[in-house]
């Protein structure tokens, strides 16, 4: 689940992370509002306008942007409030921006100039252990700087036996070439990063940049924060958090079903129980010549309403020029399934599309029947190899 800047922000400053302040708003006027306040609170007279939209590169799509008055933030609020926002990490049609933060101006002139660092901490799959990830060139792309300039990219791995120790606090704020008060403030900051992921459950805290401001603060001037779903059970406090906006609505839909739904972007719908069956489906679609429109796992204990909805979720994608149905009758029964695609006929209304169905395992005898007897337009096959010939031939 991921979160916007400002919740991010919020759930850093509640472990102890240093934040750039700021105030979320829905309207020019709140964003005036939220500036005054800034001021008199911080007395910042300065302020940065952010979109907040589930992306990064915000800044290269104008979603960022530096108010010098009052009446400037009035007037970049404006236009970015209701604007579809393109970033390289959007589609291209971009996302719709419904609130923007107004944050306060950190750098500010002093004693020395401000750095900026990237920090990230999250799983390093092939290890199996947490890592922070971190480099002195922050503010850009940190793919860039991996594929350019890869020396300048440090981790350091956690022993989940003994948890982040205070050597390698001090590691990390020596190789971002700190010293004084900065090399202290770091210690103190990356304690409370690691602090907090830990302790949320979080999939990712990537913050970049992470500043040192001219009087040697360090602290979060962006957050990215995604949450673990499956550790909800133990935040339901973070539920809330949640922005349905920012997701797709066909997956948003799907979950609400208990369907496990993503959406992609090919020609062939696939519907499918177990998660590996499912890959091995899609793989099948690839190497008959499509491309899979989704990856949709309808679980183990599908019924017949179940199997409808999915069929309508599929149906509501345009790109979708056949769709292969592949269910295992482990623990699910095929005449279940069977009933559901039945059903989906006669309540859906004419499918207009190529429907390849493969029913093995439990109840496949009762199934094969419900779906001959049915006199639908279903082409029935065994083997996998047998359904990629017929995706083929749709798509020929």
């Amino acid at each position: 689940m991921n979160l916007h800047e400002y919740q991010g922000k919020e759930l850093l400053n509640s472990f102890g992370v240093r934040i750039q302040r700021g105030i979320v708003a829905t309207t020019p006027d709140e964003a005036v509002a939220a500036a005054e306040k800034l001021h008199i609170d911080t007395g910042t007279s300065w302020w940065v306008v952010k979109a907040q939209i589930h992306a990064g590169g915000r800044g290269k799509g104008g979603g960022v942007k530096l108010a010098k008055s009052l009446e400037e933030v009035k007037s970049i609020s404006n236009d970015i409030l209701g604007m579809y926002l393109i970033t390289p990490q959007t589609s291209k049609e971009g996302k719709l921006v419904h609130q923007v933060l107004i944050a306060e101006d950190v750098y500010y002139p002093g004693d020395s100039e401000p750095s900026e660092f990237y920090m990230s901490v999250l799983l390093n799959r092939s290890t199996g252990r947490n890592m922070i990830m971190y480099s002195t060139e922050g503010g850009m792309d940190i793919e860039t700087v991996a594929e350019k300039t890869p020396h300048l990219i440090f981790n350091e791995e956690i022993d989940p036996k003994v948890g982040l120790t205070e050597f390698q606090s001090r590691k990390i704020a020596f190789n971002l070439g700190l010293s004084g008060t900065a090399f202290k403030e770091m210690i103190r900051f990356v304690n409370a990063l690691y602090l907090a992921y830990d302790k949320t459950d979080s999939a990712l805290f990537e913050i970049n940049p992470v500043l040192k401001t001219s009087d040697d603060k360090i602290m979060a001037v962006d957050s990215k924060v995604t949450i673990d779903e499956n550790s909800l059970f133990r935040h339901k406090d973070y539920l809330g958090l949640r922005d349905k906006r920012e997701e797709d609505v066909a997956e948003v839909e799907a979950a609400e079903y208990g369907l496990n739904f993503v959406k992609l972007d090919g020609n062939v719908g696939c519907m499918v129980n177990g998660a590996g069956l499912a890959m091995a489906t899609m793989d099948i679609i690839k190497m008959a010549g499509g491309n899979p429109a989704n990856f949709l796992d309808v679980g183990g204990t599908a019924d017949a309403k179940r199997v409808e909805q999915a069929f309508r979720i599929i149906l509501k994608d345009s790109n979708v020029r056949a769709i292969l149905v592949n269910i295992f009758g482990g623990i699910v029964r095929c005449d279940r399934v069977a009933q559901g695609i039945v059903d989906a006929y006669n309540n859906i209304g004419e499918i207009r599309v190529p429907l390849i169905v493969r029913l093995e395992g439990t109840n496949a005898n009762e199934a094969k029947k419900l779906i001959d007897e049915s006199g639908l337009e279903v082409e029935s096959v065994i083997l996998l190899q047998e359904a990629a010939d017929k995706v083929a031939n749709v798509l020929a």
